[in-house]
């Protein structure tokens, strides 16, 4: 099955012991969480960080629209529980649309392509 990758940016709130803390919410995430990723077509995530700066990719099956996602969390009590805890620690990108929290970024090189 072939999938498609997004690639994501987002800040965290630039301090170290919410980054820290941020981080370790990310070592056990909610099972429910992890449901809701898992069922909406991600086949695979990763976040990486560096600084304040968070990097995620998601590979995803031919299931998955981020329209579907966002309807289903926006029903999902403990997704918002945990949307909103995060967001705590969070917080927008400069180049964000008011509301736009992971922004979608744009690839601009493939080795492979060359």
């Amino acid at each position: 099955m072939k999938l498609k990758r997004y690639c994501l940016a987002l800040d965290l709130i630039d301090d170290p012991e919410l980054i820290a803390a941020y981080r370790k919410y990310h070592e056990n995430v909610w099972p429910e969480i992890i449901a809701s990723i898992k069922t909406s077509g991600i086949a695979e995530m990763e976040i990486y960080n560096t600084g304040n700066r968070l990097f995620m990719i998601m590979d995803v099956d031919k299931t998955f629209s981020f329209e579907q996602k966002a309807a289903k969390d926006s029903s999902n009590k403990r997704v918002q529980e945990w949307e909103n805890l995060m967001w705590k620690y969070q917080k927008a990108i400069p180049v964000a649309k008011p509301g736009e929290k992971w922004v979608l970024m744009d690839k601009i090189f493939k080795l492979t392509s060359q």
